[in-house]
């Protein structure tokens, strides 16, 4: 099951109170203080792990609380730290508060780690309190409480090329063509009701992956139909791929509804790479195409690419112009 967002709670560890404690030793009637500090209770870390796709982890389980410290001990011995917990995310995760909202981490790269919330530190034994004029202190400092906040996680995927198009033009058919990616298939809107992401093996060992994410309607970015859910995972794309479907009356049209929903979500979106492709070509007759060639959509960075998923017509043609764009 794919998941994109979760809200958990995180309480690091309580820091060890130190220890009131003097020496007891045969012959040393008087000793001093010798009271030890306490431990630092543990943090929780996120850690990213790049075997994990998704944010289901988080749905069955939503808090998470490091060990605290131990108290200290006598003879100016200190106490154990807690341990720390350790919560793995997938690449490519928005961590926020969950109260503000503001962006805390944005773990974008392989084995990055960041503290989510700090242990408390432990607190100081009587032996750190002696003073000449007082050289048996009977107190002690208490340990300190570890931070403890709501936080959101949101998965966005990291791909080259994000696919953009009407449900059923198909964008799942065309990442199954070219990647290993075995989305679920059919003659209907809203196939996909989830990202999919596929790694394109292109010429002499080289890749890029490609994502795929369910069909854009109109008043996405208002929250119809599937796309306010999902528009987040082709805004950290290099480039956009429009797919048409070429049996469409009015290219520009599409274009433009689409151009105006990733707008209307995000300025990011609107100024990416931009290319242009009408989808299913083996629906159109050999006359057609060559007129098709030829046409010009207004706002768009490239002519459109003509291919077909079914009989691979102009596949290689659309990998060799997305490799080229990619490696400028």
């Amino acid at each position: 099951m794919f998941i994109d967002y979760a809200e958990i709670e995180v309480t690091a560890g309580r820091g060890g109170d130190g220890a009131v404690t003097f020496r007891r030793e045969k012959y040393v009637p008087k000793g001093g203080p010798s009271g030890g500090n306490g431990g630092n209770g543990g943090n929780i870390i996120l850690r990213t792990d790049p075997n994990l796709f998704t944010l289901l982890d988080f749905k069955y389980k939503k808090r998470y609380k490091a060990n605290n410290g131990e108290p200290g001990g006598s003879s100016r011995k200190d106490g154990k730290y807690g341990d720390d917990v350790i919560i793995k995310v997938p690449v490519g995760t928005i961590v926020r508060d969950a109260q503000t909202k503001k962006v805390l981490f944005d773990m974008s790269s392989v084995n990055q780690e960041a503290i989510l919330a700090r242990g408390g530190r432990g607190g100081k034994g009587n032996s750190n309190f002696a003073t000449p004029t007082n050289q048996a202190p009977r107190y002690s400092e208490p340990g300190k409480e570890g931070e403890s906040l709501k936080v959101i996680l949101e998965l966005k995927l990291i791909a080259d090329v994000g696919l953009v198009g009407f449900p059923n033009a198909g964008k799942s058919t065309l990442i199954s063509a070219i990647t290993d990616a075995k989305p679920k298939i059919a003659d209907y809107p809203f196939t996909t009701l989830s990202p999919n992401l596929g790694i394109v093996k292109y010429k002499d060992y080289k890749s890029f992956t490609v994502a795929d994410i369910p069909g854009i309607i109109e008043g996405a970015h208002e929250g119809k139909g599937l796309g306010l859910k999902f528009l987040r995972h082709i805004e950290r794309t290099k480039v956009l791929l429009f797919l048409i479907d070429i049996t469409s009356k009015n290219y520009q049209k599409d274009y433009d509804t689409l151009y105006n929903e990733l707008r209307s979500y995000s300025k990011k979106l609107a100024e990416k790479k931009k290319i242009i492709s009408l989808s299913k070509s083996d629906l159109a007759g050999d006359r057609d195409l060559k007129k098709l060639a030829k046409k010009k959509i207004k706002n768009a960075d490239s002519p459109p690419l003509i291919f077909s998923s079914v009989t691979g017509q102009g596949i290689h043609e659309l990998l060799d112009y997305l490799w080229n764009v990619l490696t400028e």
